[in-house]
């Protein structure tokens, strides 16, 4: 059951009204469930059965220390992909033998960091950061302990941007070096080769681009063992898509597509388990936005309606400096009143405040009619939602409430005009 529907015609997120919040708080305004955020994580551990794993969530999804915590109680470990999300996840009470470190750009310091805090593995991108890790931990009389990245060359469908595993983007490794790059870095005395790691990008929806790279996988796990290269560990990555399209229903508003109903945890990690348990691999995987975008909302307030010849535009106070994905990937997001009045729809476009054309949420969407100061959520924004906004415009960053059964708490708060000095 969802954490957020509608209560004689209000929108609420568990018990807690959203139009309270949003007048309580302001706007643009980032509102999570706690129990929404718990059921995510109770799905991806549970799709395991008994099968011994290590769910590492990823940080760059969102890293609201409060969420964090919440994450951590579940039990789950983290993937950070710099040295403030080490710190984040430290801070949160994660252990540090529950924390690998990606990033194909990792700096001097943050690999220090790192090897101070004894973190569980580095997933490597290159001989040369290889080579740089050992000369850093020899200096630290430590060893570090590697997971090399492949790119496996596999197109999962998703959009460009987003994609990490075809032979032309920047992450990994070709797989057709695996044997090569690691027993090279075997020999090294600083370096503990633990196994290897994949990615194949976000917002993945094809369940066969999974199988596909798990059944690569395991042939490569077969290759690097006949060469006398061990590998012990097996992180399949993260990229399980969710479904953004229609996820609150009601006769009120515009019937969206069924477009990605099936997706779920269950299914994604079923469909691949069978295969990585014949690796006999300690396996882990790193989801994000599997956990938190379907836990959070962005609430936004209708500053005006503009209409003309060609085009209606709902003229909202949040922006691409808030949420970034429609306009960077033209990514979709439900978008519905927080009050319902049995209003009409038709189709408009929801824009923001700021000086771009690409400044959108949603074009010609089926909206009910909405006026100047009502009030909207967007949906399913709790995966890079906050942790992509920005200062553009000089606009302030939105605050961020967590809800708790009828309970809230205030857990960032709204930006104030001094932080524009900082």
């Amino acid at each position: 059951m969802s954490a957020f529907t509608y209560i004689h015609q209000s929108l609420h997120c568990e018990q807690r009204s959203l139009k309270s919040l949003a007048l309580e708080c302001g706007t643009p305004l980032y509102v999570y469930s706690k129990q929404a955020l718990i059921e995510n994580c109770r799905a991806i551990e549970s799709a395991f059965g008994d099968i011994p794993h290590l769910t590492t969530y990823a940080v760059k999804a969102n890293s609201n220390v409060h969420l964090l915590k919440i994450i951590a109680a579940q039990g789950l470990g983290a993937d950070v992909g710099s040295k403030g999300e080490l710190f984040l996840a430290l801070q949160a009470g994660i252990a540090p033998d529950k924390i690998s470190v990606s990033g194909v750009g990792k700096r001097d310091d943050e690999i220090e960091y790192a090897l101070e805090n004894n973190v569980s593995a580095f997933n490597v991108e290159s001989e040369q950061e290889i080579d740089v890790l050992n000369s850093i931990a020899g200096r630290m009389g430590l060893k570090a302990k590697i997971l090399l990245r492949l790119n496996l060359d596999i197109d999962a469908g998703t959009h460009a941007y987003i994609s990490t595993s075809k032979k032309q983007n920047k992450f990994g490794v070709a797989s057709s070096r695996a044997v090569e790059v690691l027993d090279r870095a075997q020999r090294l005395p600083n370096i503990e080769v633990r196994g290897i790691h994949s990615h194949l990008g976000s917002q993945i929806t094809n369940v066969e681009a999974f199988v596909a790279a798990a059944k690569a996988l395991k042939v490569i796990i077969e290759r690097l063992r006949a060469n006398n290269i061990p590998v012990h560990d097996l992180d399949f990555g993260g990229g399980f898509g969710v479904n953004y399209h229609g996820f609150i229903t009601h006769s009120q508003l515009p019937t969206e597509s069924s477009e990605g109903k099936h997706l779920t945890p269950s299914g994604f990690i079923g469909a691949v388990l069978p295969i990585l348990k014949e690796t006999e691999c300690n396996l882990a995987i790193q989801p994000g936005r599997t956990i938190v975008a379907t836990a959070g909302v962005l609430l936004t307030e209708v500053l005006y309606r503009k209409e003309s010849s060609d085009k209606t535009f709902v003229i909202v106070d949040g922006g691409m400096n808030d949420l970034i994905r429609p306009s960077l990937y033209h990514a979709y997001h439900q978008i519905v009143p927080l009050e319902l009045t049995n209003a009409s729809s038709s189709s408009v476009d929801v824009v923001g405040p700021c000086c771009e054309s690409g400044d959108f949420f949603a074009q010609d969407r089926a909206l009910p009619h909405v006026g100047r100061g009502d009030l909207l959520a967007v949906m399913c924004a709790g995966a890079y939602g906050f942790v992509l906004s920005s200062n553009y415009n000089a606009r302030l960053r939105a605050a961020e409430v967590l809800v708790d059964g009828a309970s809230w708490t205030r857990i960032r708060e709204r930006e104030t005009l001094d932080k524009l000095l900082d």
